[in-house]
């Protein structure tokens, strides 16, 4: 048992239009889950001086969680959504900043290439009021020049392409290491084992008990387990996070020009008549063209998946790079990964109270989009936990009652 000094409750407020409890400086707060939403939060909550424990079941990083891999794409297109665009702008300065102290390239600029089959493509026309609000820009680039800048590409199916010059990749195991380490090394509390809630009383969680038989009491509890949510939370989250199986590739560029694909930006390709969706990070830190479908697969439990590529999926593979990129035709494959994705009904993320237990959050639903604004969203629930910052909407629970997911819970 727990036996340490808890601080002082936390006290009631108004945020978002209902009542949540907002802690009280030096409290003592658990976070569940050590990827791109636990590990930062952790992290933003122990330097605004809260005593934190952070624990993970297989590690900070590990093959088995959402936030694992090498790499991750960032881009600054949301489409017409202001809440992801202005996010994703101080994730990026977050990202910046902290590898610059930290001393590590976790964010690599490349610049991200959208590759469009028509002359409009709505979401990234949709995206300009923000990108002029920052004073920033797309490069709008014809299919004859982008012929000329990009060799290695084949234009002939598609009207044009669109530079991102803020786009790129982030080291994504590397990452959520970098951010574990810092916070042990400013004084916070890690532990590796299983967790699980224990008994929600009088509106509150009364605590947590840990896979050798622990249990730990805190005034609040961040339960940020990714693809794990619906299985901890059954009766409120098990329709609402749904995990699903999703392969990436790693093709061997040509030798004699292995230096010039590395070169190449980020570029995604989605063809949106028949969606479409292929994805890739040439770099990887030479580990090797990277190429993913993005279209959601069978729904697949974390823990136990069989992480074997499937044939089929290569197929499709490798049949879209040899048209899309004629040089890899025959590349031979490197590495394969097998991951998931932790998909959300609307592809929000989910950031709220648990709405039996005032003390109890849940932060998770990260869609297949989540890992780039790891930083921001750590720094969002650390600021609306002290009461700085009101509730997103965008990311509440209640959003999802017109659905009767929630309704049971109101």
């Amino acid at each position: 048992m727990d036996t340490r000094t808890l601080s002082p409750p936390a006290v009631e407020i108004t945020s978002g239009g209902k009542s949540v409890f907002v802690l009280q400086p030096h409290a003592e707060i658990i976070v569940i889950g050590a990827g791109a939403f636990g590990g930062w939060t952790a992290l933003q909550l122990q330097q605004k001086g809260y005593r934190v424990t952070l624990i993970d079941m297989f590690g900070a990083g590990n093959s088995r969680s959402s936030s694992g891999d090498e790499t991750r794409v960032i881009r600054s297109a949301y489409g017409s959504n202001a809440t992801y665009f202005h996010l994703n702008r101080r994730a990026l300065q977050l990202w910046q900043d902290y590898q610059a102290q930290w001393g590590k390239t976790l964010l690599h600029k490349t610049g991200l290439l959208w590759l469009c089959y028509s002359e409009k493509m709505p979401f990234l026309e949709a995206t300009l009021p923000f990108m002029q609000q920052y004073g920033l820009v797309y490069e709008y680039i014809s299919a004859q020049e982008a012929c000329y800048r990009y060799p290695l590409i084949n234009f002939s199916d598609l009207h044009h392409a669109v530079y991102d010059a803020e786009g790129g990749y982030l080291m994504a195991r590397e990452s959520c290491q970098a951010v574990k380490e810092a916070f042990v090394q400013g004084g916070g509390r890690y532990i590796q084992q299983q967790a699980r809630p224990m008994k929600i009383e009088n509106n509150q969680l009364s605590g947590i008990q840990l896979s050798d038989g622990t249990t730990l009491c805190a005034q609040a509890y961040v339960w940020a387990c990714g693809a794990w949510l619906g299985y901890l939370f059954p009766e409120l989250l098990a329709q609402i996070i749904t995990p699903t199986r999703q392969e990436v590739y790693y093709f061997g560029p040509p030798e004699q020009q292995a230096a010039a694909w590395e070169a190449m930006p980020v570029w995604i390709d989605w063809h949106m008549e028949s969606d479409e969706f292929f994805y890739g990070i040439p770099g990887n830190a030479h580990r090797g063209f990277k190429v993913a479908y993005d279209k959601r697969g069978q729904v697949v439990h974390p823990t136990y998946l069989d992480r074997q590529p499937t044939a089929d999926l290569i197929s499709k593979s490798r049949q879209f790079l040899a048209h899309r990129f004629p040089k890899m035709a025959n590349a031979p494959l490197l590495e394969a990964r097998v991951c998931q994705y932790e998909n959300s009904p609307d592809g929000n993320f989910i950031l709220d109270q648990h709405p039996l237990a005032e003390n109890c959050w849940l932060l998770g639903g990260g869609s297949g989009h989540g890992f780039k604004h790891g930083p921001a969203l750590g720094e969002l629930a650390a600021n609306i936990l002290t009461g700085a910052a009101p509730l997103e909407p965008l990311f509440s629970l209640s959003r999802l009652g017109k659905q009767g997911i929630y309704a049971n819970f109101c």
